[in-house]
């Protein structure tokens, strides 16, 4: 649970030098809500002796909740439109299917539910939250290629004018650092499912402020990749009956199995995350 004092920094400091704005207030309590799932995954861990903390279907319908409640607030009260943007073209509209029900403290009278982004929003914020989570299996990996993809976001986001936001992102990019001196190979402290799953619901939180849902899945491509080995691996075991796609996943242990020494893996993975970084800002620039 090392992630706790991640966060503790995280919020000191983003209280002292973070512009207020309400995006900002979204963008931490929704961080917050997402760290609290998670420690009390990792107390169940601990207390009770359980090798897998809460139920899969337990920490879903936290994260389905955080991702529901954070959408219907930056749509309804900080005017997010439920719209894509896709570089180089239009954006996509995903407000097409939208409910609209009578609620007194809505600026306009109604909460809207734009049902398609609503959808779009849980695969980005539940499924980058995740997909961090899976990365978190060595000694220095997630925060290591979270600490890049924050450095990215932070670009982004000063360049939308969203200063709040990219403050925000540099302080969890900072404190991906200073964890990194106690969490690298071979590691003094983890930061448990409090940290990853927080540092990856902010990465989602981020990307839906800032209207770059997709340039994420570029930046994040890396976590992208550790997921969809996990979905491959299980897909293939239960078409053919057993057999394996990979020697294990998620990616980073079948790079393992296959004798490549753990140092020279994080380090390589690291790599990735920076080149895919550098690959997203001139499509940002460009579009």
């Amino acid at each position: 649970m090392g992630g706790v004092i991640m966060l503790i920094a995280i919020v000191i400091t983003v209280l002292l030098v973070v512009p207020p704005s309400w995006s900002f207030v979204a963008a931490l309590l929704a961080t917050l809500c997402t760290a609290a799932l998670g420690l009390f995954d990792d107390a169940e861990k601990v207390i009770h002796e359980r090798s897998l903390g809460l139920t899969p279907k337990g920490k879903l319908i936290g994260q389905f909740a955080i991702a529901t409640l954070f959408t219907l607030y930056v749509v309804n009260w900080l005017g997010i439109a439920p719209t894509v943007q896709i570089p180089f073209l239009q954006p996509w509209n995903f407000g097409v299917l939208t409910t609209s029900i009578p609620c007194p403290i809505c600026p306009d009278g109604s909460l809207d539910i734009p049902w398609l982004y609503l959808v779009f929003c849980y695969l980005l914020i539940i499924g980058m939250s995740n997909a961090v989570n899976l990365t978190d299996g060595l000694d220095g990996l997630a925060a290591g290629t979270v600490m890049v993809v924050m450095i990215v976001m932070a670009a982004i986001a000063y360049r939308e004018n969203m200063l709040p936001m990219a403050v925000f992102a540099a302080t969890m990019a900072g404190a991906c650092v200073g964890f990194l001196w106690f969490n690298a190979y071979p590691a003094q402290v983890f930061m448990g499912d409090v940290g990853s799953l927080a540092l990856g619901g902010v990465l989602g939180y981020l990307a839906l402020l800032c209207k770059q849902e997709l340039i994420l899945a570029v930046v994040g491509g890396l976590f992208v990749a550790e997921t969809l080995s996990v979905i491959m691996q299980v897909s293939y075991f239960r078409w053919t009956g057993g057999k394996r796609l990979f020697r294990m996943a998620p990616l980073h242990h079948h790079f393992e199995l296959k004798g490549i020494p753990e140092s020279k893996i994080i380090i390589r993975f690291w790599i990735t995350s920076a080149l895919l970084g550098l690959v997203a800002l001139p499509v940002l620039k460009l579009r």
